[in-house]
């Protein structure tokens, strides 16, 4: 292996070789992904902790968008907490997917395109296409579990949530362990990167943390805390007791409703709050102050995200509305101690 001149404790490799890794330690990666205009590199930082037993790999990976950044220090805090001499298999923190979008600050890839849409990409494509591609190839096809990590968009806020397949029973597992404050059944777009992992045979989940370009601490930290919860279940490290708080609510699904016309946009309810069908959840003004539009809740839901840029034209988003489970609904467990545990 070679070093980075930049980051000297850093292997530059091709691709991930956890078998060519040091057990008991934790490992600092460079993957070679593909080069700019001027020939240089880019490469995606990893780190990887390679415990000293056999054991399934648990791939975290984050900022696939370049403008969601919560889960970068997620990565960083649940590396730290790791101990690789009693770890029994291998956790792989990808703490940048998409650098060149984090550099510029924007969520799409250096060509405009939306990684997260072209998933598993073409070896022979476009230059996005072909990243998307030694994405699976290089990284994601060598987990046995994988969580995504993402946030809100530019001018959106969201809560803690989670995005699952909730008929897959590990799946459903895992989305509980990570208790966020809402799940929403969610069966995967085959050209999402959560998507290409099942479509794998890999057990994924989309963890949304908050808001767009900054550092949420809570959020931060109740995520770390749930994923060290889906690595104890899985028998990969020692269970710690922990206060596990409100069970999230369930979603069997979830829609956003956009405006009708331009103008100045205030949505009222915060995220996680119930609305009402037919309660108003925001108002449209003119540019002279003079309320235009008032938008009603189309049904009864709750919060997940919503829009916080006032700057609104026809079609803009107003509130992203998830519709809660009924208590007999399937995807509602009937034994929350036996659905947190996974299979090891």
């Amino acid at each position: 292996m070679k070093h980075s001149a930049a980051f000297p404790e850093a292997a530059v490799v091709d691709q991930l070789r956890l078998d060519e890794l040091p057990r008991g330690e934790i490992s600092r990666l460079l993957i070679d992904m593909a080069h700019d205009g001027l020939g240089f590199p880019v490469r995606i930082p990893v780190l990887v902790a390679r415990g000293v037993k056999d054991g399934p790999t648990f791939g975290v990976t984050a900022a696939l968008h370049g403008n969601e950044l919560n889960g970068m220090p997620v990565i960083h805090g649940l590396m730290r907490s790791v101990s690789a001499q009693n770890l029994r298999g291998t956790v792989v923190g990808v703490v940048a997917m998409n650098p060149p979008g984090v550099v510029r600050r924007q969520r799409a890839f250096s060509d405009d395109s939306d990684l997260n849409h072209i998933m598993p990409g073409r070896h022979d494509g476009t230059g996005a296409q072909a990243y998307a591609h030694r994405i699976i190839e290089r990284i994601v096809r060598h987990f046995d579990y994988l969580v995504d990590l993402h946030t809100a968009s530019f001018g959106r806020a969201n809560c803690l949530y989670i995005r699952a397949d909730m008929t897959d029973e590990t799946i459903a597992r895992m989305a509980y362990l990570q208790r966020p404050q809402i799940i929403v059944h969610n069966p995967p777009n085959d050209l999402t990167l959560r998507g290409m992992a099942q479509e794998l045979g890999i057990p994924a989940i989309t963890l949304e943390i908050g808001n767009p370009h900054r550092f949420q601490s809570e959020y931060i930290r109740r995520s770390r805390v749930g994923l060290r919860a889906v690595l104890s279940a899985a028998g990969m490290v020692q269970k710690r007791p922990v206060a596990l708080g409100e069970a999230p609510v369930l979603c069997e699904r979830s829609y956003w409703f956009y405006t009708d016309h331009g103008g100045l946009l205030e949505v009222l309810p915060p995220v996680t709050d119930r609305v009402e069908e037919g309660e108003v959840v925001a108002r449209l003004s003119s540019v002279f102050g003079d309320v235009v539009r008032s938008y009603l809740a189309p049904q009864s839901g709750v919060v997940i995200g919503k829009s916080v840029d006032p700057i609104a034209e026809t079609g803009a988003r107003i509130l992203h509305l998830g519709l809660v489970t009924s208590d007999d609904h399937p995807y509602v467990p009937r034994d929350l101690d036996t659905i947190l545990r996974l299979p090891e």
